[in-house]
Order: C-alpha cells, then sequence, then structure tokens
C-alpha cells in the first residue's frame, strides 16, 4: 500500500513538471527583450514588421552630441537601426539651424534587442521608430537626472480638436525637415497639427505633407518612422503606403476633418460576441507570435 501510495506521488509531481514546461516554454516576450541591456553582436537588421518584431545589431544613440540630448535614459531606450541613428543626428544638425531650437530632444527609439515592450509603445520594435520631442530644446547640457524629471509640451488642446499657442511655424518647419527626408516613410502627429500644416503649407508640399499621418496621442512628440533600409530582406515594408492612403494626394481632404469632428463623439458600443476570439497586444505576445530569427537575436552574444 506504501509503495502504491508512493509511486502514486512520483506519477503526480512528474505530470506537474510536464503540465509546467509550457508555461516557462511561453514566457512573455516583452519580459525576455526588456531583460537585455545591450545589443546583440550580430550585423544589422530589423525583422519582422514595426510592431511584431525584433531588431539585431542595434546602435546606442550616443546620451549626447552637438545637437541632441536623449531623454528619460532609465529606460534604456535608446538603440536604433544605423540608419536611424543617422538620421536622428543629420535631422537634429538640421534642427539646429532653426531660430529658437538647439537641436532635439529625442525619446524613445528601441530597446538593445528591440521586442517588445513592457509599457508604452506597440511599436518601435525593429529600430526603425523614434519619438522627438516638440519641446525645443533651450540648451543641450542636461544632466541624467534633469533627463527624468523635464516633460514636453502638448501642441493640442484638451478637447482634442486644435492646436495651443505652443506651436509655432518653428514646429511645422522641424516637421518638414524630417519628412522630406527620403529615408522617412511617415510621421504621426496629433490630427490638429496636419490640419494646421494643410492649412499653411504651400501647394507645392504634396510630397512631404503625404508623410504626415493624423494619429490619436502624439501631441507631445512627433513618432517618425523610417523605411526598411535596402537590403533589409527580413523587415516588414508596412501597407498600406502614404501614397495609398491619400489617394495619391498629400492627405488634406475632407476626410482629415473626421479625426476632430465624428471621431470624438461618443459611439454606440457594440454587444459583444462571447465566441469571438480575444484579442492579443503586443505586452502579451510570446517568442512564437515573433519572427523566428528573433529567438536567434535573443540568445547571441
Amino acid at each position: 500500500m506504501i509503495r502504491k501510495m508512493f509511486l502514486a506521488s512520483l506519477l503526480a509531481a512528474a505530470s506537474l513538471s510536464l503540465s509546467a514546461a509550457p508555461v516557462s516554454a511561453e514566457k512573455l516576450a516583452n519580459k525576455l527583450f526588456g531583460a537585455k541591456d545591450a545589443p546583440s553582436q550580430q550585423a544589422p537588421m530589423p525583422i519582422g514588421s514595426y510592431a511584431r518584431g525584433c531588431a539585431a545589431g542595434l546602435v546606442e544613440l550616443p546620451e549626447t552630441g552637438p545637437t541632441w540630448q536623449a531623454m528619460r535614459l532609465s529606460r534604456g531606450r535608446n538603440f536604433g537601426q544605423p540608419e536611424m541613428i543617422a538620421f536622428l543626428e543629420d535631422l537634429s544638425a538640421q534642427v539646429s539651424r532653426i531660430n529658437g531650437w538647439a537641436g532635439l530632444y529625442i525619446g524613445d527609439i528601441s530597446q538593445p534587442r528591440g521586442g517588445p515592450m513592457i509599457s508604452g509603445h506597440a511599436s518601435h520594435q525593429i529600430g526603425l521608430d523614434a519619438d522627438i520631442w516638440m519641446l525645443p530644446p533651450k540648451r543641450l547640457n542636461l544632466s541624467r537626472a534633469d533627463r527624468e524629471k523635464i516633460s514636453s509640451i502638448s501642441v493640442r488642446s484638451a478637447d482634442q480638436r486644435k492646436i495651443t499657442t505652443n506651436w509655432t511655424a518653428q514646429h511645422a518647419a522641424v516637421l518638414k525637415a524630417a519628412a522630406s527626408d527620403p529615408r522617412v516613410d511617415r510621421i504621426f502627429v496629433t490630427p490638429p497639427v496636419k490640419i494646421e500644416l494643410c492649412r499653411t503649407a504651400g501647394r507645392k508640399d504634396k510630397d512631404w505633407l503625404q508623410k504626415i499621418r493624423p494619429y490619436w496621442g502624439h501631441d507631445t512628440h512627433f513618432h517618425v518612422r523610417l523605411k526598411c533600409p535596402r537590403g533589409a530582406t527580413a523587415c516588414e515594408t508596412q501597407k498600406p503606403t502614404v501614397a495609398e492612403l491619400s489617394n495619391g494626394g498629400d492627405g488634406c481632404d475632407d476626410s482629415l476633418t473626421w479625426w476632430v469632428t465624428a471621431a470624438l463623439e461618443p459611439q454606440p458600443k457594440k454587444p459583444k460576441d462571447p465566441n469571438a476570439p480575444k484579442k492579443r497586444g503586443p505586452r502579451e505576445y510570446t517568442m512564437a507570435d515573433l519572427p523566428k530569427q528573433c529567438a536567434a537575436v535573443l540568445s547571441s552574444r
């Protein structure tokens, strides 16, 4: 009897061990990538899509440069593809020649190896996204502690319908400089900013205005997304293109007003389908949800 009970307990323990294994194997990807504090020692490569991928061989944006400062350093998100780091350095130098801007305050780019983040962004996963503060830098010698305390400014009203007096012609010049760069795929801004740019830009500004896309939030920063670099075979190009989204125009048509009118009105609640599959966000992804190459990025030295 005692022998049978002993064998039963062994079998139960083995069963528990086997059932626990998949849980360990399914550890959340954002925990795994968030734990890495250095890039992989691999050739640079954006892998997957902007919101479902990872990044090999990223480069760290220096904390301070002649025309920029990386903000919120405690987050460890100042890593990007070489093309992104070069773009930020180039843009900041260009912006430093605009009256009132000493350069750029640069927010989140990506984690050292990209991937889903523990908090914040759904995208920024492959090293080709960067947030740039709307706050015009007056000086570029902020300490690490200063950069944790200082905040950007909002250029959008509380009701989300219009710009505020924080918005200036210099902001427009900064956005035009960014969007005019051929490396840029699109830039996300708060909808009132797109409306204001459409109101003030010239009639021949279709090419760069087309890249300015309205989206929720983005009132204290603008979000730059670069194209997949040439030869980046593991990088997924975003669809639809900005040309398709604007029907080949500049995106300044009547549909733009939807963002500050009907979209802000209370919407009737749709009944929930109890049989509908639950949608998972990036913070619920496991490694199985990411491209297979991401396992090698994670395990690389």
